[in-house]
């Protein structure tokens, strides 16, 4: 476990790197959902992290926020994260028992600050967690932002 020094730093880089962007977090994705995710508009803009990987000493930013707060909330993978500078939103990409279709991305993101599964909180060198909406809603509200 890092001390409370390179927590900050670890948060510090992991936020200078990934503010403003999303990171998919996954363990391999199905079929053809990669290259369809790379023809919709801005996928190839999307972090990708394996899960699969473990963790190296000493971590990386990304290694430690997902290792130490995103996995340990059990939630199906792939995982869609928005980063914000003060807070992390968590929604994971499943449609029922399957991946839900790359071009569904976009209308989460238009929702994830109201309709996500978690939300980590950034505070000094860690990220408490505040859940969301229930794992097993994972509806779309086209409408939320079309008003």
């Amino acid at each position: 476990m890092p001390n409370p020094t390179s927590c900050l730093l670890l948060q510090r880089r992991f936020l200078e790197r990934f503010s403003g962007r999303t990171i998919i977090v996954h363990r391999g994705f199905p079929g053809t959902f990669l290259r369809e995710l790379l023809e919709q508009p801005g996928g190839g803009g999307h972090f990708r992290m394996d899960a699969r990987i473990a963790e190296s000493v000493p971590p990386t930013p990304i290694e430690w926020v997902v290792h130490r707060f995103v996995l340990p909330l059990s939630l199906p993978l792939p995982i869609l994260i928005q980063v914000d500078a003060d807070a992390l939103y968590l929604r994971h990409l499943m449609q029922g028992d399957h991946v839900g279709h790359p071009s569904e991305i976009l209308w989460m993101l238009d929702a994830i600050r109201e309709r996500y599964h978690a939300r980590l909180d950034r505070q000094q060198g860690h990220y408490p967690v505040t859940m969301g909406m229930p794992v097993q809603d994972n509806r779309i509200d086209y409408d939320l932002h079309n008003d």
